[in-house]
């Protein structure tokens, strides 16, 4: 049955639920290399690759077979349409066990390809931000390949998601998705340490009307925070297990990353699971091991406010002060991404060891809502010994090339002391332009092709990290275990 964009925005159908149907529009891959999950949209987004998706306006497809990724084209495509409660949450229509319809081939005859079966139950992550892309090998130009990684010092990425950590709020441990390869790729691209996030604030947040941003759409119930964030360790926990990852407590572990095999620092995207009680702080740091804390993410919070949603604290709060001290005296270092100037600015006057702002890009005019920071901001950050990770954002950078000048741009205006790789790596709606620690060596020769030294390449991609974790460490390795 052939389907029309006027007809899904008529509400006309809801009577198709589990019927084979064919929908024609531009179809947006979710990943790299060959894909089998995307979005299918009536127009083509205006912004590239860094289209936001409408839920109100969006078919979730899952292919039956995979297809190349890449750039959005206009297919048609058939399938199984559903709607309504058996819908994943934050979406209103997908298309299951679905197809290509090759011009030349007749809805019929496809519908004997795809076969009769109706679609099995599949499990997908939350709208937005949580999506799936690939971290998988791919085709590598020989200039790529050939591109050196440094040698000495450690390789760090100090703001990740990769093997897929993050806990859907529809998932449990018990029920979630598979996790794809970290060790593998870690050990090609001779990445020795990516800092592990898990996102505290999952269950409450969600696409906005709008398509442009991400925003809290419920306030959490009492204690919500804390039983998604408790899952969540767990499921960081289970996927160092089953990829047999190492962890780093302390800066002798850290150190000595490059030849113990793929580590992880243990993270946390946002504090909400404090749910402003100071003494989990104390307890995440001894139960999870957690070594490297955000304090806000995309919901203003105990801590303070964010740069996405308008300013209710006026910056940090207290709360969010004493935790930064707490922090400062069990060794557990400071993320002051997704926060305001004013909420870093109150935190950089409060701690005792530098900060992290772990992944973002410079701007000279941030507009509302941005995640960009101005050099003042940045600044605030170095002052304290701190760093800051350039993401690969590929609404901001086209290429790793451009990354690599945007870094040199940052390094430049707050030293290359201060400057660090902060892939976010599976936390994009898109596909970044690093997304794959296979393409680390690629990343070095696009930072010597920018004008950095070799010395600065190995500051970067891991050195700057270490003497900040080894400051924040330096004589606070925490309380001793019992």
């Amino acid at each position: 049955m052939l389907i029309d964009w006027a007809s899904i925005g008529r509400g006309e159908t809801e009577c198709f639920d589990a019927t084979l149907v064919e929908l024609r529009g531009w179809f947006i891959p979710i990943g790299t290399g060959p894909v089998n999950y995307g979005a299918l949209v009536a127009e083509p987004g205006c912004c590239g690759s860094d289209v936001m998706l409408r839920p109100a306006a969006t078919v979730e497809v899952f292919l039956e077979r995979s297809i190349d990724g890449g750039l959005a084209r206009m297919l048609t495509l058939a399938g199984r349409w559903a709607q309504g409660a058996g819908v994943t949450d934050g979406w209103h229509f997908q298309l299951r066990d679905a197809g290509v319809v090759d011009a030349g081939v007749s809805s019929q005859r496809r519908r004997l390809f795809m076969g009769a079966a109706a679609a099995a139950t599949m499990v997908a992550c939350s709208a937005g931000r949580f999506r799936e892309y690939t971290d998988s090998a791919q085709a590598l130009p020989a200039r790529v390949a050939a591109a050196p990684t440094p040698k000495k010092g450690v390789t760090i990425d100090v703001h990740s998601h990769a093997g897929r950590v993050i806990l859907s709020r529809q998932e449990s441990v018990a029920n979630s998705r598979p996790f794809l390869p970290l060790a593998g790729p870690m050990r090609d691209g001779g990445m020795n340490v990516a800092c592990l996030a898990i996102v505290a604030d999952t269950t409450t947040m969600h696409v906005a009307a709008d398509g442009l941003r991400f925003e809290p759409y419920r306030a959490p119930a009492p204690g919500e925070l804390y039983e998604h964030a408790q899952a969540a360790f767990a499921r960081c926990a289970a996927l160092i297990e089953q990829q047999g990852l190492h962890v780093v407590e302390d800066a002798a572990a850290l150190r000595a990353a490059p030849t113990r095999g793929p580590s992880v620092i243990i993270a946390s995207e946002g504090a909400d699971f404090l749910e402003g009680r100071i003494e989990r702080v104390e307890e995440a740091w001894r139960n999870h091991r957690l070594r490297h804390l955000q304090l806000t993410h995309y919901r203003v919070n105990e801590l303070g406010d964010i740069q996405t949603e308008p300013p209710v604290h006026g910056g940090l709060t207290d709360f969010g002060a004493e935790v930064i001290e707490r922090c400062n005296g069990l060794g557990i270092v400071v993320d002051v991404a997704h926060g305001p100037y004013d909420l870093v600015k109150r935190a950089a006057s409060v701690t005792t060891r530098p900060l992290v702002l772990s992944h973002t890009s410079l701007t000279a005019r941030p507009r509302p809502r941005s995640r960009q920071i101005s050099a003042q901001h940045a600044r605030l950050v170095a002052d304290t010994g701190g760093i800051v990770g350039v993401w690969p954002n590929a609404a901001i950078f086209a290429s790793l090339d451009a990354m690599a000048h945007g870094t040199r741009q940052l390094a430049d205006l707050i030293g290359v002391d201060h400057v660090a790789l902060g892939s976010d790596m599976l936390g994009f709606i898109s596909t970044p332009v690093f997304n794959s620690y296979r393409q680390l060596p690629a990343y070095a020769n696009a930072l010597l092709d920018a004008g950095f030294g070799t010395s600065d390449v190995e500051k970067i991609l891991g050195g700057n990290y270490l003497r900040v974790f080894e400051a924040v460490l330096a004589g606070h390795e925490g309380p001793s275990r019992s």
